[in-house]
Formats: C-alpha cells, structure tokens, sequence
C-alpha cells in the first residue's frame, strides 16, 4: 500500500482528487491544510477508503519535520496561487524522498520547475509541475495529432468556464493577477505582447452558443514555443459565462493597462463573492477548444479542432485528472522518468479522454 498526502485536499480541486483517491484499495489517503477540522471531516466522509486521515500542515512554514512524521510516498499539491508561491514543497519533497505533483497554473512556476531537475534526479524522485488542463490535457491533444502535420504552424484554443460552478479563490487570484498586465506570447515566429483579458473575441461553442473570450496567461506559452519548435502563433484565451461579467472584467483590465487600477488580485475575495451573486442567470456547462493550424506532409493548408464540452458542472473536474492518472501510474511503476519537469509527455490523450468518459463531458474532432 502506498501513502498519498494531498495537500489542499479538502480545497475544490482537493477535493475531487480525495475522492476519487479514496476509492483505490491500495493507497493510504492523508488529507491534509491548514483546517485541521475541514481535513478530518472530509476523512471521516471517505470511510470506503481502507485508510484516510486529515492533518493540519501549513506550506508557509517548514514542511520536512511533517513529511518524516507522515511518511508518504506521493505529494499532490492542490494549494494555489502558485504565482506568489516558491518550490518549498517540492523541495522538502525531494529533500525526503517522495514523488511530487502539483495543480500550478502559474507560467513561471510551471516553467521554471526544471531547476529542481538535477537535485530531483539525484534524489531518484519525479517533481510535476502542471498537472493539470494545461499543459497536461493541451499537450496530450498537440502530441496526438502533431504527426498528421508535416508543419504545425499554429495554436488557437481556449476555455470558457460555467457560472454555476464551484470558483476557489485562488484560481480568481491567479487570473485576476495578471488581468491588464503584458503577456509574451508568439506571433508571426517573434515574441508579442499582449495583455491579460484583452482581445475581446466571440467564439461559438458546440452545444453553448457563443461565449466571450479574453487573452489569458499560461504555461503553455513559455513552454510550447521550446517543446513544438515550429510554431509561430500562439493565442489562449478563457471567457466567463455571463457577458456582464466578462466585459465588466475586461473594463477592469484597461483600468490596470493604463495605470488607474495598481492589481486586481487583492480585491479578489470581494470579485468573487460579487461573481455568485449572477449564479441565477448562468448554468454548469462549460467548453474547450483547441485549433491546429499548419501544413500537411504534401505541403496543403490542414486544420484539426478538438471541442470539448462539460455539463453537469463536471467542468472543474477536468484539471484534477492529471494527478490522479499520474497518482496511479506512480503506484503502478508506470512511469520511469525521475527528474523535475513540467505536466508534458507523462499522460496520453487516449488516458486522459478515458478517465473523463464516467462524467458528462463529451468531445468531437474535426479535420
């Protein structure tokens, strides 16, 4: 049996990964954050699991002294925002000797967690930074259909999220943090710079209708451009159901762009609780969509799409299946990599796909 601590565990994302944990016969489940009590609660509701226990842990002080009392074999690391966070926990992981994996959505972050890789190796243990839709579903979908291009040139997809979802508050941190700031991306072949939630756009999504979108920042723009070399354009963006809050939120990025307004995210608490006030005029279905773009190995134009679309408010449960997949192989000796290194290259789109089909979620392909 192997011991799995999720930090965060009884948080949004924590959560669903607790309990789709609980479910497997061979882990012995710590569910541990700062609420000692939120962490027992949520334990004792997973009796089906042969062992989980809560435990109070702060990531802001020392974690080694826990680590060595708990003894686990697998961290997972749901407690963001990642953007204002250091590698403290992979590094008290790598100190003790357990797997590491993490929900960051932050581009540095993410990124720059291959400076842990020497010291990672060295210590025999696997450090994943990005477990989650991106870049673990969107590279998934790019390694898939990358051999059906003789040149993929182009890179066009983006998120439109459900109003009557469950909304932590660090993820509203996260993007309201660079909400109005620049952010490098690739355009004709160079670097550009464009700024969080601008580039007001429409899309129209399968079974949605049309959403807005606005630019947003992501691991995958620093580290596509190195892992698909040919690209030259590179565009990611995410929308909000509610129109009123979209372009409410898109004013506010000019307010930032131009100076009026020094950073969003501290008022992301007050954002938040504003936000579920439009519950009423929204619903739980939320979409994907990736758009490949580029030449064929005969050198003619090909496009491939992949549309996703999630009801039932399963939407939020899509970024959690990284850790978990990953979480399983881990166990299973079914990953041999060691090192430090973003949520690239681990898990197929055929795996990923696979643990989406229990839920109401559904996705077509179009060439």
């Amino acid at each position: 049996m192997k011991h799995v601590l999720i930090i965060g565990g009884y948080g949004n994302f924590g959560r669903f990964i607790s309990q789709t944990l609980a479910r497997e016969t061979d882990i012995q489940l710590t569910i541990a954050g700062r609420s000692k009590e939120k962490a027992d609660t949520l334990a004792a509701e997973l009796q089906i699991s042969p062992i989980a226990q809560g435990y109070q842990l702060d990531i802001r002080k020392p974690l080694t002294e826990h680590l060595r009392h708990l003894q686990p074999d697998i961290v997972i690391h749901t407690s963001g925002p990642f953007q204002r966070q250091g590698y403290g926990v992979a590094q008290a992981c790598i100190e003790y000797g357990a797997h590491y994996i993490d929900l960051a959505d932050g581009r540095e972050f993410v990124s720059n967690i291959t400076t842990l890789n020497k010291t990672a190796q060295d210590n025999n243990v696997l450090i994943v930074s990005g477990a989650s839709s991106v870049p673990g579903l969107t590279s998934a979908i790019v390694d898939k259909y990358l051999p059906e291009f003789g040149h993929l040139e182009s890179l066009d997809y983006g998120i439109t999220t459900a109003q009557k979802t469950t909304r932590g508050l660090a993820t509203t941190a996260s993007i309201l943090g660079y909400t109005g700031k620049p952010v490098e991306t690739l355009t004709a072949g160079k670097t550009d710079t464009i700024y969080g939630w601008q580039g007001l756009s429409a899309r129209k999504y399968p079974q949605l209708g049309w959403r807005l979108l606005g630019n947003c920042d992501i691991p995958d723009l620093a580290i596509f451009p190195t892992r698909y070399p040919g690209l030259k354009n590179m565009r990611f963006y995410a929308g909000l159901e509610i129109p009123l809050i979209h372009i409410s939120l898109w004013l506010l990025s000019w307010g930032v762009r131009t100076g009026l307004i020094k950073d969003l995210s501290s008022s992301a608490a007050t954002l938040l609780r504003l936000s579920f006030l439009f519950d009423w005029l929204g619903t739980a279905n939320s979409g994907f969509h990736m758009l490949m773009s580029g030449t064929d190995h005969y050198g003619n134009d090909k496009e491939i799409c992949f549309e996703l679309t999630a009801r039932s408010g399963d939407g939020p449960y899509i970024p959690c299946m990284p850790a978990i997949l990953l979480t399983r192989k881990l166990i299973a000796n079914q990953v041999s990599q060691r090192g430090a290194q973003p949520c690239t290259g681990l898990i197929s789109l055929e795996e990923y796909l696979s643990a989406l089909s229990e839920m109401d979620i559904s996705w077509s392909v179009t060439d």
